[in-house]
């Protein structure tokens, strides 16, 4: 008898500050299986995050530390050449500070995610990787790491004795080579509901995605990701939910 295949759904989350509202975080939880919530680095304010670790929390939803580079004005979107050390205590500070959160929350952090340009860096840059990997095995060994597969922040993680989970984007566009195509290039976000969901049911069931210049490449992910910040979120993680369940798929977070 086959399996039935299981993926989770996470979205990146808590990223409003003080009269600055990103997204709909409340609408999201509903839909996703683990919440990649801001440490207050490259987004978020302590009230909205305490609010969105309660909300994770009540939804059974769960928390993963999104630990970015130290850039509120660039929402952490820049990519700043941190000395490894400083990065490592700067990652550690970051699951600190949200742990404290879900403390309060009645939750706890159970894996780490970089963001925005410390996630595209590590993919390639082994000292930035080193210094993430370092940051997790000092702070807590049990606490998974998301990442993109084929990166060496992964592989060094996994090197280490840490657990590694690989990760899929539903709203953006992919390289030939499985990297992630620029914000800043054209094919880099995917604006449909229906597209994004049926390119997602094809990866989690066939492990293939089409990339820009509209080769397939094999990819497969533990998790998929639908950013919380992105246009009509909502309505592209609920097309996402709806499709995967239509297809036989469960959902479910990685962590039990």
């Amino acid at each position: 008898m086959t399996s039935r295949p299981r993926i989770d759904l996470n979205s990146d989350l808590g990223e409003s500050f003080g009269r600055w509202e990103l997204g709909d975080d409340e609408a999201v939880l509903g839909l996703v299986t683990s919440a990649n919530i801001a440490c207050g680095f490259h987004a978020g304010d302590p009230a909205g995050l305490l609010r969105t670790c309660e909300q994770a929390a009540a939804r059974g939803v769960v928390v993963g530390a999104q630990v970015a580079y130290r850039d509120l004005a660039g929402f952490g979107r820049r990519f700043i050449d941190v000395e490894p050390a400083e990065l490592t205590a700067e990652v550690v500070y970051q699951i600190g500070a949200l742990q404290g959160m879900c403390t309060a929350a009645g939750t706890v952090v159970c894996y780490v995610k970089p963001h925005g340009a410390l996630y595209n860096a590590v993919v390639h840059h082994e000292s930035q990787a080193a210094a993430v990997v370092e940051a997790v095995r000092r702070y807590d060994p049990t606490l998974a790491l998301l990442g993109l597969p084929g990166s060496v922040l992964l592989e060094l993680a996994a090197d280490a004795g840490l657990r590694t989970v690989t990760e899929a984007f539903a709203d953006r566009g992919y390289t030939p080579e499985g990297t992630l195509v620029a914000r800043s290039q054209p094919g880099a976000l995917l604006h449909d509901p229906q597209e994004v969901a049926e390119r997602i049911v094809r990866l989690v069931t066939e492990g293939k995605v089409t990339a820009v210049d509209g080769t397939d490449i094999e990819m497969a992910a533990d998790s998929v990701c639908v950013h919380g910040d992105t246009p009509g979120a909502v309505a592209i993680a609920t097309a996402v939910r709806e499709a995967l369940a239509s297809a036989g798929v469960e959902l479910a977070p990685f962590i039990p």
